[in-house]
């Protein structure tokens, strides 16, 4: 809608609103403020911890503990629960803060038209139809339809993704445009670089572009990792299980040995308590935090726990091209004249690089056209460059900032050519018509008119062109070919042009520019990308996994980005209007192919993560912007940049990069890879133990036996040895080929068949090993007191020795490197060999746990039990590798 319309629609002003009329409006509509995230209690988030299933069913044994009177095991059994709970409840730490974050981005304060009077006001209390003004520096408070302005940028990258500040235009466009073409628009939470402009206000509070943003993110619900899902599954089943075998057992010894109900009790809470694997949800999360630490020192900052874990098993990244994958700093990679095009070498805004001709290296200063245009850009031109903090850095616009580093590599000293060359005026970069003009005098008495903007405006105003042997008739032709070459390698284009004129010429006007110009070369500017990223993607695409480019950039400027870093698919892309008309069916079927996606909106980039996900992908998204948000959220894991990255897209986030380097990324799979196959071993650990414990349960009550080790017994093994020894294997090395086998697949089940082989087999070793131990310690004398002591101490060695098996679960582990294990191996041995000496032979220790002091005669059997479990399992191995072949 043109500039009439809006303001007649909205009952707006040259004098804007009356204070009444914006009263009145502002009652109506509400303040232009987001609405406020519902928080989550902390007494809600320590709550939630008890929804896991096993934690039900402690509590649930608690509570009849307590019923047949046995308050020590009550007492014991809760205060597990609650330490795993309070675990649980601390690694959550705080809320989510990513809709906050986003409403820190409105503008606190607002300069607006009322009454005829300028007016400086709270940007809450904007309403829509306000004229508002904003000037270079401004953050603009609420979406703004333009209706006057003056050489008006905005930097629109945290929105759109758009690298360099957008012109902008009082003209209509189409309201179908994608947000980086809106040109008529100014939104919400985006930074002004340059000019002044006044708009009307069409949007405010939840109805902007970024309040859009910040109800997509409120709707977006995080993903569940495979870790967790496939643990809740198993938490469930095992749950189920527990409970039905429990009621059978009892039934069983009820009904058929007609045993007292509350020896039954007792007998079924132990079972329930040796089946449940207590020390695994803190071994589990003990173990992501060192996974934590381990990334820390990467420069990958983990916000939230679960995402150590889920990097592990990502099989594509999403990210975005400006500031992740490129440098975010514009480099002239091309300067073409009327009968050369050269190279330029280097990146950002260092002043260091070469120039090649026909691939090889030449001198500039030889080739005089050619410093002619560098020299032109230099001096028509509001940028400055300069060292800082040990980078350079551009003040002002960053394509004149490439063109000042252009200059500089060329030789040329920036301040002494501004000396030698002072402005006298200067024409403004309008986008009406879409150049800047500046005149110049040297000390000599000369003059000459500098033009720089648009190829195709400057183009129509040359009638010269230059050459090395001088200025010839301009080939129009020949220019839009060399236009349309260098567009085709994603390269944004300026074009310079000069003329002489007289030396009392102190005005430029535009009839100055009417005819006489002398276009001197073509400008090719790219935002470069890092070098790391390349090797970045070139490992990620070795460990089968799969980048794409989701970016709010034009179509060919991505897929040149995307073919330097070495994409699998550059010769498509996909844009925002196409992908808005595909259903999501033929978006899920798109994605397979395509790793180009341009010009994309929030809402398409939640819809492509999506779509990936529906492929049975798990998706880790990159991103430093509002706009990426609400997919960083979606994402199973969402990666934020820390230094450029803002606030909104690190509380969206799970992962943060301290350095912004993609390259860190990569690192940060490796340790997520190394983390679950630490976990894996940590389980395949932990529950063959439970299970020779249950069995043991299991046995006594079928056969009418007294049980061999009490429910505290259970609980000193389960959470005491058992975790400290399982905890050693979290810091086990990183596997040779981490990063060169596939993702494993989201559906893939932790339990294998193999681990469930292993869980059978030496659940029915220590099945072997306790019941065994504890009936030949009564059938030679020993008292119920005793010979539980035996039954324990015999588990904890099998433990250990199991440990050293389970460490390389396929190859052998009688090897140095096996037997010597890592020095947190030989420190969780040394503690559980202490920790059981306690639990052996000091008197409190033992009247807690009902435990009796053990001579030589009784140690050395619960010993070689522990040496025999290791030489089966050594066996069985050698077995499997040669014949049997069960597959993990």
């Amino acid at each position: 809608m043109d500039v009439p319309g809006v303001m007649g629609s909205l009952g707006a002003c040259d004098e804007g609103l009356s204070g009444a009329d914006a009263a009145r409006r502002l009652e109506r509509d509400g303040p232009n403020r987001l609405p406020p995230p519902v928080p989550r209690s902390a007494l809600r988030r320590f709550f939630s911890q008890f929804e896991n299933f096993l934690l039900q069913v402690l509590l649930g044994a608690a509570v009849i503990m307590v019923a047949i009177g046995h308050i020590t095991d009550a007492s014991v059994i809760l205060a597990v629960v609650v330490v795993n709970a309070l675990m649980g409840f601390i690694q959550e730490g705080k809320a989510e803060e990513a809709i906050r974050a986003i409403q820190q981005m409105v503008s606190p304060q607002a300069t607006v038209v009322r009454d005829g009077v300028r007016l400086t006001v709270p940007a809450e209390t904007l309403v829509r139809g306000d004229l508002v003004l904003v000037e270079s520096g401004d953050r603009v408070p609420a979406d703004l339809r333009l209706v006057r302005l003056r050489n008006l940028q905005i930097e629109e990258a945290a929105l759109t993704g758009e690298s360099v500040p957008v012109t902008k235009q009082t003209e209509a466009v189409d309201a179908d445009l994608p947000l980086g073409d809106r040109a008529s628009m100014a939104y919400s939470g985006t930074l002004v670089t340059r000019g002044q402009a006044g708009g009307v206000v069409v949007a405010t509070a939840g109805e902007t572009e970024i309040g859009h943003i910040s109800s997509l993110l409120a709707q977006v619900e995080p993903i569940e990792t495979p870790l967790l899902r496939s643990m809740r599954q198993f938490s469930r089943r095992l749950t189920i299980g527990i409970l039905a075998i429990a009621g059978l057992i009892f039934a069983f010894g009820l009904l058929v040995r007609e045993q007292p109900a509350a020896d039954l009790f007792l007998a079924v809470i132990t079972l329930a308590v040796a089946a449940i694997p207590e020390a695994l949800p803190a071994v589990l999360t003990i173990a992501m935090a060192i996974g934590v630490q381990r990334m820390a020192a990467r420069r990958a900052l983990i916000r939230r726990l679960p995402a150590v874990e889920s990097l592990g098993a990502v099989s594509v990244i999403c990210s975005d091209k400006t500031g992740t994958l490129t440098r975010n700093e514009m480099t002239v990679a091309s300067v073409a004249t009327a009968d050369q095009r050269f190279e330029v070498g280097g990146a950002g805004y260092e002043p260091r690089g070469d120039f090649r001709l026909n691939g090889a290296e030449i001198s500039p200063e030889n080739h005089s056209v050619l410093m002619d245009s560098v020299r032109i850009a230099a001096l028509c031109n509001d940028a400055g460059l300069r060292h800082a903090d040990g980078r350079w850095v551009v003040d002002g616009d960053p394509m004149e900032g490439a063109l000042l580093t252009v200059a500089a590599k060329a030789g040329l000293d920036l301040d002494d050519i501004r000396r030698a060359h002072p402005r006298r005026d200067i024409i403004p970069f309008e986008s009406e018509h879409r150049f800047m003009a500046t005149l110049h005098h040297d000390h000599d008495g000369k003059a000459f008119i500098c033009v720089k903007g648009a190829p195709e405006r400057l183009l129509a105003m040359c009638s010269l062109a230059r050459f090395g042997d001088g200025d010839r008739p301009i080939d129009r032709a020949w220019w839009l070919a060399a236009i349309d070459r260098m567009a085709e390698d994603g390269q944004r284009l300026l074009a310079v042009a000069m003329r002489r004129t007289a030396a009392d010429h102190h005005d430029l006007t535009a009839d100055d520019l009417a005819d006489g110009l002398t276009l001197l070369g073509l400008f090719g500017i790219v935002d470069p990308p890092r070098e790391e990223a390349i090797a970045a993607v070139a490992e990620c695409r070795a460990a089968g996994i799969r980048v794409k480019m989701i970016t709010g950039d034009h179509a060919v400027t991505a897929r040149a980005i995307a073919a330097q870093l070495g994409f699998e698919n550059t010769s498509t892309a996909l844009s925002g209007p196409q992908i808005e008309q595909m259903t999501d069916a033929e978006l899920t079927s798109a994605v397979a192919e395509v790793d180009v996606f341009a010009r994309a909106s929030p809402e398409h980039k939640l819809r492509l993560v999506q779509a990936l996900q529906a492929r049975r992908a798990v998706v880790a998204m990159t991103g430093d912007g509002v706009n990426d948000a609400p997919a960083l959220k979606r994402a199973d894991v969402g990666i934020a940049m820390g230094i450029k990255g803002t606030e909104a897209a690190k509380e969206a986030a799970q992962i943060v990069l301290a350095d912004d380097n993609f390259a860190s990324i990569a690192s940060a799979v490796r340790e997520g890879r190394t983390v679950y196959d630490n976990l894996k071993k940590s389980i395949a650990f932990l529950l063959p133990i439970n299970g020779g414990e249950s069995l043991s349960i299991v046995a006594a009550i079928l056969l009418g036996l007294t049980l061999p080790i009490t429910p505290l017994q259970v609980l000193w093994v389960n959470m005491v040895s058992s975790m400290c020894l399982a905890l050693a294997l979290a810091f086990e090395p990183t596997e040779p080929d981490a990063m060169t086998r596939p993702p494993r697949s989201p559906d893939e089940p932790i339990f294998t068949r193999f681990l469930v082989w292993r869980v059978v087999f030496v659940s029915t070793l220590f099945l072997a090993g306790i019941f065994g131990t504890y009936h030949w310690a009564v059938a030679g004398g020993a008292d119920i007191a005793t010979a539980r002591t035996m039954a324990v101490n015999t588990l904890v060695v099998m433990e250990v020795f199991y440990l050293f098996s389970v460490r390389f679960l396929r190859t052998r582990s009688l090897t140095l490197r096996g037997v010597v294990g890592t020095p947190v191996v030989l420190i969780a041995i040394a503690a559980v060999a202490m920790l059981q000496i306690l639990f052996t032979y000091v008197p409190f220790m033992q009247r807690f746990f009902e435990t009796q002091p053990l001579d030589l005669a009784q140690g050395v059997p619960v010993l070689l039990i522990g040496v025999a479990l290791f030489a089966i399992l050594e066996l069985e191995k050698a077995i499997r590798r040669r014949w049997l072949r069960i597959a993990d």
